[in-house]
């Protein structure tokens, strides 16, 4: 089956499209060249799962500003984040590089990380500053601050954002319950953190690591605060540099724990404080919308949507990993098997929503199979460039699905994924491999050690089997061999992007 039959599919290339001038911009031709480059905001929420949009499924929980973008934009059922946790999926988002290629093999870094990328490889915000654009990150670093081996908050935190081509950064070093709890801007904090917090005691997830801590720093208060910065720098951007188009880069730190809902959104969903913070997550959304129309920015600007792995599921109220399934009936994941950390799809199958108004046909769905790494080569078509070898090892250029565009092969020749501990699986068409028993992440067991005459590893046909339930390792040896040695193709070479 043509896995692109539910493609809905309007309009043209996007060499055949006329795109309008932003309504403040210049009439020069420096203005007119520049206004014809998109603005383009990537938005990433942190631990949102497939099912936690009701565009998507949900019915505990509404999120009427992503669904607002899915109805004038196209919905992806197939994207995926490059890997099942945090940090590794933030580095293929910015290098269009799969993680496992850098020294980080397995887990996550911390706050007091040095920086994981090379300041020498080229990421997204360099490629489109090199191309005429302002470049700023707001939200969740958690890709290492410095060059040391412990990150020293007392001194100038570089290389950073800024040393990869970021204009402008102000966030939180790493996730919402790691240490240190600190604002930082560009290269410094705001507060330094020379307090001591004490681990979090929420009856609801509210855990947070004990830890140096700024003084007046409040776990509630970063979402709405970094939704603030957001929106500023929107409006100050219209003001001030109408004519030159900007990438921000939004990686959100909810609904990620600590479980820390505003109070404007407690009570909104019927899956307990998870619930309200997604619909935190959708006010965020929401407020830069309306920055945008409130600009006259919207009809030139590329908005995406997704989230950095799958929903872990959980909440203090039991101990039992899906509980939030059990104690509210809210599916995180969708009826995906798995959650965050997971070699499963529940794992790394991503909520996607790609609005452009003019250029995305409205009301689209796209079952194109896509990853998070295609940011890169997709800006890159956007601007009119190509990727140099040694930059987007891992990325395709996604821009035709994007924009509707019928499709006679895939766009992708198949994704690799990774789990928390290292566990990898490779996806082409229907067929996804993983290299080992058991999750190789958070849903026990996280590995099974084969008997004799036993399948090593798991082999699924998610067209017929998408709850990955049925195991046909040892009945299609033939796939098996041929997506283990394309998963060695793509280590040995250093790349899997074709070209």
């Amino acid at each position: 089956m043509n896995r692109r039959n539910f493609l809905k599919t309007i309009g043209m290339g996007l060499a055949s499209i006329t795109i309008p001038f932003c309504a403040n911009a210049s009439r020069s031709s420096a203005g007119r060249s520049a206004a014809k480059k998109p603005n383009i905001i990537f938005i990433m929420a942190d631990d949102m799962g497939y099912g936690d949009l009701s565009c998507y499924g949900a019915t505990k929980i509404k999120t009427p500003n992503m669904d607002a973008l899915a109805a004038d934009g196209i919905r992806f059922t197939d994207a995926h984040s490059p890997s099942a946790v945090c940090t590794p999926t933030r580095y293929g988002v910015l290098t269009g590089r799969y993680c496992w290629r850098s020294r980080l093999k397995r887990g996550v870094l911390g706050g007091y990380s040095p920086l994981l990328i090379d300041t020498d490889r080229m990421t997204v915000a360099s490629l489109l500053k090199q191309h005429g654009y302002a470049t700023a990150c707001f939200g969740k670093w958690h890709l290492g601050l410095g060059n040391n081996k412990r990150t020293d908050y007392d001194k100038p935190l570089t290389p950073g954002p800024n040393a990869l081509g970021f204009d402008y950064f102000f966030g939180i070093p790493a996730s919402l319950d790691m240490t240190p709890y600190c604002y930082v801007e560009n290269d410094r904090p705001v507060v330094k953190p020379t307090q001591t917090i004490e681990a979090g005691k929420a009856s609801e997830d509210g855990w947070w690591r004990a830890g140096a801590i700024a003084p007046g720093f409040k776990h509630v208060e970063v979402l709405p605060k970094l939704t603030e910065k957001a929106v500023e720098y929107i409006d100050a951007h219209a003001q001030k540099t109408p004519d030159k188009p900007f990438f921000m880069y939004f990686p959100l730190p909810a609904p990620h724990c600590p479980i820390a809902p505003a109070d404007f959104v407690k009570g909104k969903s019927q899956a307990g404080g998870y619930g309200d913070f997604v619909v935190e997550v959708d006010w965020t959304v929401g407020q830069v919308a309306k920055a945008l129309d409130k600009n006259n920015l919207a009809d030139n600007t590329l908005i995406i949507l997704t989230s950095d792995n799958g929903s872990p599921a959980r909440t203090k109220l039991k101990r039992e990993p899906y509980t939030i399934i059990e104690v509210f009936g809210h599916y995180p994941n969708g009826k995906l098997r798995g959650i965050k950390a997971d070699s499963w799809d529940g794992g790394h199958r991503e909520p996607f929503i790609a609005r452009w108004p003019g250029r995305i046909p409205k009301g689209a769905t796209s079952d194109e199979l896509i990853c998070l790494t295609d940011l890169m080569a997709t800006c890159a078509a956007i601007v009119g460039t190509e990727l140099p070898e040694n930059a987007g090892e891992d990325s395709y250029d996604i821009l035709p699905a994007l924009l509707g565009k019928k499709l006679n092969k895939p766009i992708r020749e198949a994704i690799v994924h990774h789990s928390l501990s290292g566990m990898f699986s490779i996806r082409q068409g229907d067929w996804k491999l993983i290299l080992g028993r058991g999750s190789g992440g958070f849903t026990k067991p996280k590995t099974i050690k084969p008997k004799p005459g036993e399948p090593k590893g798991q082999l699924y046909n998610l067209l017929q089997d998408p709850a990955e339930a049925n195991n046909l390792w040892a009945k299609q040896k033939d796939i098996v061999d041929r997506l283990t040695k394309l998963l060695e193709k793509y280590k040995t070479q250093g790349h899997s992007r074709l070209g």
